[in-house]
């Protein structure tokens, strides 16, 4: 589905629809000149900066990498690497200055930088004053409360002394307000006992809500005016590391759950106007209410499958809306599942992948590891994609993939 207001069309169908109006439009072939010929700087260098990349080639798009590490799983295939920290202030303003456009793959960077490269006239999407609000789940909360987007009750934090007056809330979940993220920085406080595990920092505690679905919706948006939405996906979370284990895509959600997700989504980005790709997380409750849990202005986890199922991938999706390209079809072709391969508990070292032969030999395996040498427990080593027209099976042959694959030092 595209939604094109700027220029008052609708349109559902294949590439082959996109292309059309490429060449029917001379305003579009103009726009295809011109970002053919622009550098796409990222900041981040990790496995999301690197499947932008391998879409990227497809359009003869030079992109430009900075990151701290210099082993990064970009390095190899960047036109440009640059090692050095996201966070400060000249490292990212100098690297902004060689590129056309800038975009983020992670949302701990320096948006001062970015702010003042976009005054002197660099494109820099998601806009910096977004990213910044992004960066603080506190005033994430904020923001849906004032814009009457749906989401579960909350108190603002200061410090652990707060969260201990506030012991009448739970049950609830403790967050930290900045550099929470794969688990790290959010505590389960079902009951006083729990109490001890509160964050000594600025916070916030959210209801801890009796969910029946936890859901994700991809909404993308360029400069044009162009939206699109991804189909609901379902995630199953990893029992003790709180990282997505499992995507299952269609989620198995009625029609009307369906398009309820996918219309809080799209409220979120155009409430933002944002520009790029959003990971819009959900719950759905008992009493079938969507509720947003948090929001991801990059490439996400919840997103790996569109790789091999949907039309366009959201790789090439937040390419396409970051250099104001038209926005792709975003519709499933096959139901798929994803599976997360993560490093495996106890074995930190150079990592060896157990059982890959085997998964690749099945029918609709398609394995993508991420260029990591080094695994560490619960790190984010690679994923596998399963196609199967199915749901059911899905969901048996990645619990099999899971078993059979193992990453171990």
């Amino acid at each position: 589905m595209i939604l094109s207001p700027k220029r008052g069309f609708f349109y559902k169908g294949c590439h082959a629809c996109t292309f059309l109006l490429i060449f029917e439009h001379p305003k579009l072939i103009e726009v295809q000149e011109n970002y053919q010929q622009k550098t796409l700087g990222i900041l981040g260098g990790g496995q999301l900066g690197r499947m932008v990349i391998q879409s990227a080639i497809n359009y003869n798009i030079d992109i430009h990498i900075l990151d701290p590490d210099a082993n990064a799983p970009c390095r190899a295939i960047a036109h440009q690497f640059t090692q050095g920290a996201l966070t400060d202030f000249d490292t990212v303003y100098a690297f902004g200055q060689a590129c056309d456009v800038i975009t983020i793959e992670i949302e701990n960077v320096n948006t001062e930088a970015l702010q003042k490269l976009a005054e002197e006239g660099k494109e820099v999407f998601p806009q910096p004053h977004l990213i910044k609000l992004i960066q603080d789940k506190r005033e994430q909360k904020q923001f849906y409360k004032e814009k009457g987007i749906p989401t579960a009750e909350f108190i603002l934090t200061a410090n652990k002394q707060e969260v201990l007056d506030n012991a009448d809330f739970l049950p609830a979940v403790n967050k930290l307000g900045k550099e929470g993220y794969d688990g790290r920085g959010v505590q389960l406080l079902r009951t006083a006992a729990d109490l001890d595990k509160a964050f000594e920092a600025p916070g916030l505690l959210e209801k801890l809500i009796d969910f029946e679905k936890e859901l994700a919706v991809i909404v993308a948006r360029n400069k044009r005016g162009e939206l699109i939405a991804y189909p609901a996906v379902e995630c199953a979370f990893h029992p003790t590391a709180n990282l997505v284990e499992f995507l299952f895509a269609p989620a198995a959600v009625s029609t009307e759950i369906e398009a309820k997700a996918k219309e809080v989504a799209l409220n979120v980005i155009e409430s933002l106007d944002l520009v790029g790709i959003l990971a819009v997380e959900l719950f759905v409750t008992k009493s079938e209410e969507i509720l947003v849990n948090e929001i991801a202005p990059r490439p996400h986890n919840s997103g790996h499958h569109t790789i091999e199922a949907n039309f366009t991938s959201q790789f090439e999706q937040h390419l396409r809306a970051v250099m104001n390209m038209p926005l792709g079809n975003p519709e499933l072709r096959c139901p798929a599942a994803m599976v997360n391969l993560l490093g495996e508990d106890g074995f930190i070292g150079d990592a060896i992948v157990e059982g890959l032969d085997e998964a690749m030999a099945e029918k609709g395996v398609y394995v993508h590891l991420y260029g990591k040498k080094i695994t560490k427990p619960f790190r984010k080593m690679g994923h596998v994609t399963l196609l199967d027209e199915e749901l059911g099976q899905l969901k048996r042959r990645a619990i099999e993939i899971k078993e059979k694959i193992k990453i171990k030092a």
